[in-house]
């Protein structure tokens, strides 16, 4: 691991400084919503429209943890889903970052309880790329969205 100075300088000068979002391109709107509203538990908390250049952004938050104050761009954890208008079946436009050649890998998504999530998400027909009882990493799956993009799922301990 490189070693990397930071000065008191430079951590006041970020101070303030916010993760706020995500962007993951979609082709299907309407699936993309209800997974991560209704398999996911996230809420649509903004929507914008572009018609002249025809695109869509959708900007979705996790419920019940308060991040709802302020401005959404200076909230944390921001998901952005982008539906450039025509792309609905051009695969061309698609790529999850996990094919070659790999580059973007994936979010992640803790949960209370992964084996009741994880049963949840296999009663709902959710795709898995791996399942908690796979491989050596035992104790975290990963599940798919409907555009192939992967999803981690860990646990959190209360």
């Amino acid at each position: 691991m490189a070693d990397v100075t930071v000065s008191d300088k430079d951590i006041e000068a970020t101070e303030g400084f916010v993760f706020n979002h995500t962007m993951l391109r979609i082709k299907d709107p309407a699936r993309s919503l209800d997974f991560y509203q209704r398999i996911l538990g996230m809420k649509l908390v903004d929507r914008k429209d572009f018609e002249e250049a025809k695109f869509s952004l959708f900007f979705l938050e996790p419920r019940g943890h308060g991040s709802t104050e302020g401005p959404r761009s200076a909230r944390p954890g921001i998901l952005e889903l982008t539906h450039n208008w025509g792309t609905e079946s051009d695969d061309s436009q698609m790529h999850s970052g996990n094919e070659e050649p790999r580059g973007f890998g994936h979010i992640c998504i803790s949960v209370p309880d992964i084996e009741a999530a994880c049963a949840r998400f296999e009663a709902e027909g959710v795709a898995f790329r791996k399942r908690l009882q796979d491989g050596r990493m035992r104790g975290l799956a990963f599940i798919l969205d409907p555009d192939g993009y992967w999803i981690e799922i860990i646990e959190y301990k209360r």
